[in-house]
């Protein structure tokens, strides 16, 4: 008999009826499932929302759906959170597949310790990779010490690195960030709303701000043997390589100066270095070089944009005074 238990999923999906129906079909294996799923749907045809009107063998879950007002990751889960009843809160894409006991797995992990406020699965597919020489010196100038393993860290200007997949390592580890692939959330825990208002398309780095927030007060874990397959589906916002650039420059430097309120000299000087290491990788590959100008423009662009929030904040404070 399948559980139900006190969780909302939220679910924001565009265009993706097909890797949608495989990630509810995984879920209706599940020996225990949410009570239910607030799907917010930006797609441009009926088919997502014709398969969630769909009875689908052993799932229990009761699906909500609505069409999104508003397109982008976060702001389609700050819609889906305002209709959600239940005191736990569960972050999902809609391309995964959850292997046997995942979730019972979450709920096992976030229920252990009441001081735990979030617990993220472990992506099989996208997992953490030793540093090599020249990397792990990147995050030793950017952590500001040596350690023997970075993974589930977000070390300096915000670079958040995956957790780790050992078997010598617990079941539940501590982590200091949390993706919004497969995390599940207490309730109390979450800011109101969940992702501010410049997190906007592809949403680049709402995990990490999110989780980051949550984990001033709460502890963040990774629950090792809750798994996932991570299927990622293209899109159209992962079709610009300018639009990524300069996205995740603006954005990391708001997790960086507003989020983690690091905002000194030398905190600049990490972000200007991590920047100039992810140009100077993409150089290793014929594709990189193809896409150096579009990307060396999406970071000028995005420097601009920073200066000039900036200047009118520096202009708003004067006019204040």
């Amino acid at each position: 008999m399948t559980l139900l238990l006190p969780i909302s999923t939220l679910v924001p999906t565009r265009n993706r009826a097909v890797a949608f129906s495989h990630t509810l079909h995984s879920l209706a294996q599940q020996s225990s499932q949410p009570s239910e799923m607030i799907v917010v749907d930006g797609s441009a045809n009926n088919e997502t929302e014709l398969l969630c009107r769909q009875k689908i063998p052993h799932l229990q879950t009761t699906i909500v759906y609505y069409r999104a007002t508003e397109i982008g990751a976060a702001t389609q889960r700050n819609q889906a959170m305002v209709h959600a009843t239940q005191d736990f809160i569960w972050l999902i894409d809609d391309d995964i597949l959850l292997e046997p006991e995942c979730l019972m797995r979450l709920w096992t992990a976030i229920n252990s310790d009441r001081s735990i406020g979030g617990v993220n699965a472990m992506i099989t597919n996208q997992r953490y990779l030793p540093p090599g020489r020249i990397s792990r010196r990147l995050f030793q100038f950017l952590h500001g010490r040596v350690e023997s393993s970075y993974a589930g860290k977000c070390i300096g200007p915000a670079l958040n690195l995956l957790p780790e997949d050992r078997e010598d390592l617990p079941e539940i580890v501590a982590v200091e960030w949390l993706n919004t692939t497969c995390t599940l959330y207490r309730r109390q825990a979450l800011p109101n709303p969940l992702f501010p208002a410049n997190f906007v398309g592809y949403s680049l780095m709402e995990d990490v701000t999110l989780s980051l927030t949550v984990g001033k007060s709460w502890r963040l874990v990774n629950a090792r043997t809750a798994r996932i397959f991570h299927d990622s589906q293209p899109g159209d916002h992962k079709n610009n390589a300018g639009i990524l650039a300069k996205m995740e420059l603006i954005n990391r430097h708001f997790v960086m100066t507003q989020i983690l309120e690091r905002q000194q000299l030398h905190d600049y000087w990490k972000l200007t270095v991590l920047q100039l290491f992810e140009v100077a990788a993409l150089l290793q590959t014929r594709q990189g070089w193809r896409s150096l100008l579009v990307v060396l423009q999406g970071k000028v662009s995005g420097l601009i944009e920073i200066v000039q929030a900036y200047s009118n904040a520096s202009d708003l404070k004067a006019t204040k005074s």
